[in-house]
């Protein structure tokens, strides 16, 4: 699976695996600049704001903010979003998708 940096989330999440980006026509986090298809989103416009490509680059992670939207009961994670942005902020170009931190089937991390 190839990595896009294109497609990395401000928050953590990678928009290349997302099931909302092709139905609703989403360009992914970085080209939306914080406008995504459902919202304003507080976290990319944060990061935008600092001019980083996502949080990781921020001495502040998780911040409130961030711990909010990975706490979130309909749309947070299990620790993701977090090992995303530290292994994105140490040059790796790999990810693990929403929902499949701890699933020991192969394919649960990317690129």
């Amino acid at each position: 699976m190839t990595f896009d940096h294109a497609l990395i989330a401000r928050c953590g999440a990678y928009c290349g695996v997302c099931s909302w980006k092709e139905p609703m026509n989403c360009p992914g986090c970085q080209a939306a600049q914080g406008d995504i298809f459902w919202g304003v989103c507080d976290v990319a416009k944060c990061s935008l704001d600092k001019d980083y490509a996502h949080c990781g680059e921020c001495s502040d992670v998780p911040c409130g903010m961030l711990q909010a939207t990975f706490d979130d009961p309909e749309h947070g994670d299990n620790g993701e979003r977090l090992a995303n942005l530290r292994a994105w902020e140490r040059g790796e170009e790999r990810y693990i998708a929403i929902g499949t931190f701890g699933d020991r089937k192969s394919g649960a991390t990317g690129g």
